[in-house]
């Protein structure tokens, strides 16, 4: 048998293995995205919950400070926040009150990317060189349109793949 002979019988079965994890994917690949939003902003907010062990302790601290004109005392506000974060976290887990995990989603993501209005210099070291802290907040665009598109399922949105 020639390659060209291979290739030809090969391509429909390509196609076919194509067509089935595209289907696969549009069925669960925003349950994975949910799900992995969810382990993340757990994971992140019951660290919070012990003093010293977030390594964004600092920074969440300062910008709280800032945002609540420093009403609210230092560790109230990071355990508020660890509560945030870990009901966020386990709502979306648990595929329950979406529409309620997607608004405190969009209240925390305020709080997450503010530093980089109110803290510029925590952020940047100069132009175009995010600090670690900075570089620890600019992932966070990538969570924002992680939780759009959660968000859009919620609300209704299907994935659909032409055939």
């Amino acid at each position: 048998m020639t390659f060209i002979t291979d290739a030809r019988r090969l391509a429909p079965t390509l196609r076919d293995a194509e067509a089935r994890l595209t289907a696969w994917l549009a069925r669960y690949s925003v349950d994975l995205l949910r799900i992995s939003l969810g382990l993340v902003f757990l994971g992140f907010g019951a660290i919070k919950f012990v003093p010293g062990l977030s390594p964004a302790e600092s920074l969440a601290t300062q910008t709280l400070d800032i945002l609540t004109f420093g009403l609210v005392p230092e560790r109230i506000g990071l355990v508020m926040v660890a509560g945030l974060e870990s009901t966020i976290g386990l709502l979306l887990l648990s595929g329950r009150w979406l529409r309620v995990a997607l608004a405190l989603l969009a209240i925390e993501l305020v709080g997450i990317l503010s530093p980089m209005v109110l803290l510029p210099t925590e952020m940047f070291a100069g132009p175009f060189s995010p600090t670690l802290a900075g570089q620890y907040v600019l992932k966070d665009v990538i969570v924002a349109a992680a939780g759009l598109v959660v968000a859009a399922r919620a609300l209704g949105a299907r994935m659909v793949v032409d055939r």
